[in-house]
């Protein structure tokens, strides 16, 4: 069992990924449009400046990643992503080789740009496919991403072994188009087909009780 002291490094690691405003991995293309606007503001003809803040904006919808609260549910699988549910329910195979809950959800490009980790639990495998999460009652999760624009995938920024609390920022989306969770079949699904949900704030289902 981890102690005070492991607690509060996790705890500061969590705190120091965050920000306010957008992803951390939008910052640079932010900072560039506005330097290019308030240069063509102070130089040249206000004018045009319009086109960099345009794009300054744009920009700054794409990446925004703002904070979301709630309270832990035991048990709880919340949204990695804000969009539209387009699956909900059970199938024979899963990622893990066994029957398993499925949903999936088609990601809003307006949404926050950082996903969220469904569960509480320790990242047991970063595939190439899949995020691999397993729970202190032992349930394993996947988080998957497909349907990426301009040939950017999702990037996780969580490590092997690292403990995730639930609906903690896990990776940068990149502009998926889609994101799926599975988990074990002998949980529950809580959402419908055309429900919307927001990431890291809504539940979509629970992993089973432990026994």
């Amino acid at each position: 069992m981890e102690g005070p002291q492991s607690f509060r490094r996790w705890n500061k690691r969590l705190h120091g990924r965050r920000n306010p405003f957008v992803a951390r991995e939008g910052l640079p293309l932010l900072i560039v449009t506005l330097a290019v606007a308030i240069l063509l503001i102070r130089y040249s003809d206000p004018w045009l400046a319009l086109a960099p803040m345009a794009v300054f904006a744009i920009l700054y919808l794409v990446f925004r990643d703002p904070q979301r609260s709630m309270s832990s549910v035991a048990l709880g699988v919340v949204s990695p992503v804000d969009g539209e549910v387009i699956e909900a329910g059970s199938i024979e195979a899963g990622d893990m080789g066994l029957p398993a809950l499925r949903v999936v959800i088609a990601v809003d490009s307006l949404g926050t740009y950082t996903a969220r980790s469904p569960v509480e639990g320790i990242i047991k495998d970063l595939g190439s496919k899949a995020m691999w999460l397993q729970t202190d009652e032992g349930a394993d999760v996947t988080l998957k991403f497909r349907g990426h624009r301009l040939g950017l995938a999702p990037r996780a920024f969580g490590r092997f072994g690292e403990r995730l609390g639930q609906g903690q920022r896990c990776a940068y989306l990149r502009l998926t188009r889609i994101a799926e969770v599975q988990w074990p079949d002998n949980g529950k699904v809580s959402v419908e087909i055309g429900q919307t949900v927001r990431a890291g704030v809504d539940l979509i289902g629970a992993v089973p009780s432990p026994r």
